[in-house]
């Protein structure tokens, strides 16, 4: 007997090829027949009227503590997300050295919510391994992190001795499973790190031919040499390369995204591996610390906090000519939203334009004063994000073959101990908006070339064969959806809001959601790189 069948759907295999009419047989965990497949099974789903596709594979997130303090993945499986990949620009939950440095270092901490008790990359998956997983996991391990066991807080970069550190620690982290190796050069303490440091770095991930994915140093101003960086960073390594998020912010010369197409296609010309991703939206996160500039940083948090706390070094913050965000020097504060904050969630979704004059300050000022008012563990972690990409910069890059589409996100739920968080405004609908903006409505891209962009195209870069499409053998992840329906409802003021249009989602046979509703069953794996 069958454990599920799902009949009579419109099935996109995810190679970009045109749809079959059939159905899907699964058992144990895999898909064992595609046809006209008759037969008893324990579950029968009906999929008349839709379309049939490998589950959302996302390329880029930043999940990594939230899964570990809920697992069920909430809002990512309601738009049919079956795999998530965290870890990503240069930040991860491991490897650590204290549990301080995991409280600073993890994406979307909570103090309480989990007993974080790993210190190696292995041990951090074998936590997650054993928590009840509504997506599977692959997890890069992030340059940031790494720096921060070897070297601490100074405002430096590794020495010799330190670089060869922490060349072993990537070695330990990638041998016990990290499926990749990221950098957030456009952040502290990446910021520091020299090209030939990060290439050296970036060997180790060839070595295990692992993917090496970098957030640049730079998008606006200087974006040509923030590319060229990392293309020839992956030249030298001989590593696979990932360019994260690649559309150029507010700054960028018009052209700055044609000409960032036109260096990877010709740096792929010269042997380099080189692909790229997108945000599917025009709004771009961040933490509001990375405003700072690197020597404000230095020491940690208890010396930010008496930096901010004096007028004459908040003036010379304000000074700073090379904000991460030109938006702030150009006085676009009503295009800045406070999107994350423990202290002060009665401002979230305002612009710093509102929340200046609400305090009665400059907008700049308000910005000073919200960190302040955070304790020492959410300082870090409160977020903003400014409207700094343009849809003209997304659409040509969507143009391109390589091109994958990522949340950017955390996996949320809005209930427990995430029910106040939001990793971005795509967290709840990214996919959707993808499939209902620039396919379905704008017409960038084919429903099946769209759903490769999300299924085959991210699994092949990752290197997992079993995944990301349809065919008899591989794991039964499955999203079962209406093309004429599927819709994100997360906006600015409702952030927290289901993607509708998902029918039925399969993760390793399982059937986490049925009919439109979410089911009891969290079946997703850790995936090991080794």
């Amino acid at each position: 007997m069958l454990d599920v069948l799902i009949k009579d759907g419109e099935v996109y295999d995810g190679t970009g090829e045109q749809p079959i009419k059939a159905n899907i047989a699964i058992k144990g965990g895999k898909i064992v027949d595609i046809g006209p497949v008759h037969g008893e099974a324990d579950k029968v789903l009906d999929a008349s009227d839709l379309v049939v596709c490998p589950g959302f594979i996302d390329l880029h997130t930043h999940s990594d503590f939230t899964l570990a303090a809920n697992g069920r993945a909430e809002s990512q499986v309601h738009q049919g997300v079956t795999t998530e990949v965290v870890g990503q620009c240069g930040v991860s939950c491991a490897p650590a050295k204290s549990q301080s440095d995991i409280a600073l270092m993890s994406p979307g901490f909570i103090n309480g919510a989990v007993e974080a008790n790993w210190r190696s990359f292995k041990e951090y998956l074998d936590h997650l391994d054993k928590t009840p997983l509504g997506v599977n996991v692959a997890a890069f391990v992030g340059h940031g992190t790494i720096h921060r066991a070897i070297v601490g807080d100074a405002l430096r970069a590794a020495n010799e001795d330190e670089l060869d550190e922490m060349v072993a620690l990537l070695e330990e982290s990638i041998e016990g499973g990290a499926y990749g190796f990221s950098t957030g050069l456009e952040y502290w303490p990446g910021s520091l790190a020299s090209p030939d440091q990060l290439a050296d770095m970036a060997k180790v991930a060839a070595k295990h031919n692992v993917l090496y994915a970098t957030h640049v140093r730079n998008r606006d101003l200087f974006y040509d040499l923030g590319f060229g960086e990392a293309l020839s960073t992956a030249r030298a390594a001989g590593a696979r390369l990932q360019i994260s998020h690649i559309q150029p912010k507010f700054g960028a010369p018009e052209y700055a995204m044609q000409h960032a197409v036109d260096m990877c296609e010709q740096a792929r010309g010269h042997g380099v591996d080189v692909a790229f991703d997108v945000i599917p939206h025009d709004w771009s996160h961040t933490h509001v610390m990375a405003i700072l500039p690197q020597w404000a940083r230095e020491g940690g948090v208890k010396k930010v906090r008496e930096r901010l706390s004096d007028h004459a070094t908040r003036d010379k913050i304000k000074r700073n000519p090379r904000p991460m965000w030109r938006l702030v020097n150009s006085d676009g504060w009503h295009k800045i939203v406070l999107m994350q904050s423990e202290a002060n969630r009665d401002l979230v979704g305002m612009s710093f334009d509102e929340i200046g004059r609400r305090k009665n300050a400059h907008p700049y000022d308000a910005v000073f004063e919200l960190l302040l008012e955070e304790d020492e563990v959410n300082m870090s972690h409160l977020m903003w994000t400014s409207q700094s990409f343009e849809n003209r910069d997304i659409e040509l890059a969507l143009q391109q073959p390589q091109c994958a589409v990522i949340s950017d996100t955390q996996a949320l739920a809005p209930y427990g101990c995430l029910k106040h968080h939001i990793g971005s405004l795509s967290g709840y609908g990214w996919a959707a908006r993808f499939l209902a903006h620039y396919v379905r409505e704008k017409r960038i891209l084919s429903l099946q070339e769209g759903i490769r962009r999300i299924t085959s195209l991210p699994a092949q870069r990752l290197g997992i064969g079993d995944r990301g499409t349809i065919k008899t053998g591989v794991c039964a992840d499955i999203t079962v959806f209406d093309p004429s329906h599927i819709t994100s409802h997360a906006t600015v003021n409702t952030p927290r809001k289901y993607a509708t249009g998902i029918v039925h989602v399969l993760v390793n046979g399982g059937v986490s959601m049925q009919n439109g509703e979410r089911t009891k069953i969290d079946s997703g794996t850790v995936l090991r790189s080794q």
